[in-house]
């Protein structure tokens, strides 16, 4: 058996790897597209997605926010009250989402 040829590898990320570390970790592509309508605040955001545990979409949006696809706004702080928006990054993304809601509905997936 003759090994495999392995043509044009990669020594870097491509593109889609690297698209996918922005917004392909779980819940990421949720939490952009439930606030494509307007800010939300952050107990309204972990209603709206259900499955996912406060610290799981407190921790994903800290990292959406460290790379600019989030915005943070503190509302007040007694009680402590935040709202989070979409960015012009970030909304820069919603194409692909939109597609891909699109293409999981055609294909019942």
């Amino acid at each position: 058996m003759r090994p495999k040829k392995t043509v044009g590898t990669c020594l870097e990320p491509c593109p889609i790897e690297r698209g996918m570390r922005l917004i392909g970790g779980k819940w990421k592509a949720s939490i952009l597209w439930h606030l494509k309508d307007g800010p939300m605040r952050f107990n309204d955001l972990c209603r709206q997605l259900g499955g996912a545990s406060k610290k799981m979409v407190d921790q994903r949006l800290k990292e959406m926010e460290k790379i600019g696809l989030v915005k943070r706004e503190v509302l007040s702080t007694r009680p402590i009250a935040v709202s989070y928006e979409i960015t012009p990054f970030g909304r820069s993304a919603l194409c692909i989402l939109q597609d891909l809601k699109a293409w999981a509905e055609a294909n019942n997936v």
